[in-house]
């Protein structure tokens, strides 16, 4: 493999050219980024954000991150091979301010795989991660999530999602949750990370690796 991009994600300087969309913050108690929204999770789908990473990666990589959660409730995503619907620079397209609808049924393409999901009562009562591919709201793939809540959370997790050949797999701490085939693999694109509010997450050693 290739290292490609690696960003350990420790300080202000590390974010430049980074784009938060939605009323959020970042900071760096601890040496890691900690992501959360400034609004109050009663503003719904406007309280959200999305922080996204400026570079833009080919269609088979590996992006490997750790993962803190340290308030709960709320949800974690990770989009990737994000791009126009007619190949832009996802940076070139109109302005985003959060809610998920703009992000699944906008003017991209791209994976969105959901990860520590513990918004509503039936997600924290069955964890599990998700895969959807977008344009749309396509679930494609499911499978465990083995990162326990808050207050059993010995972290940080180390998560690893694979692109090869349109095969994408999703894996915590080395342990599987799923893999999927993707017979028309979108053609690589930017990443960025979602959280829904209330949740506070923290993030670190970001590496992207062409495979």
């Amino acid at each position: 493999m290739t290292v490609l991009y690696e960003n350990p994600l420790a300080s202000p300087v590390d974010l430049e050219g980074f784009r938060l969309e939605g009323d959020g913050a970042t900071s760096y108690p601890l040496g890691r980024l900690r992501l959360e929204s400034v609004r109050p999770a009663d503003d719904g789908q406007d309280a959200n954000v999305v922080l996204w990473c400026p570079e833009e990666f080919p269609p088979d990589i590996a992006v490997e991150w750790d993962f803190r959660p340290i308030r709960e409730p709320g949800l974690c995503i990770l989009f990737f091979h994000a791009k126009g619907r007619h190949g832009e620079d996802l940076f070139e397209l109109r302005p985003r301010t959060g809610p998920y609808e703009q992000y699944h049924h906008g003017d991209l393409d791209t994976y969105h795989v959901s990860y520590f999901r513990r918004r509503w009562p039936a997600e924290r009562a069955f964890h599990t991660c998700n895969l959807r591919k977008s344009y749309g709201f396509h679930l494609v793939a499911q499978g465990a999530d083995p990162i326990p809540d808050v207050a059993d959370a010995d972290g940080p997790y180390r998560l690893r999602l694979t692109v090869r050949q349109g095969e994408i797999t999703f894996a915590i701490n080395d342990l599987v949750s799923f893999g999927w085939h993707d017979e028309h693999p979108l053609p690589g694109g930017k990443l960025g990370f979602r959280q829904m509010a209330p949740l506070i997450g923290e993030y670190a050693n970001l590496r992207v690796s062409q495979l």
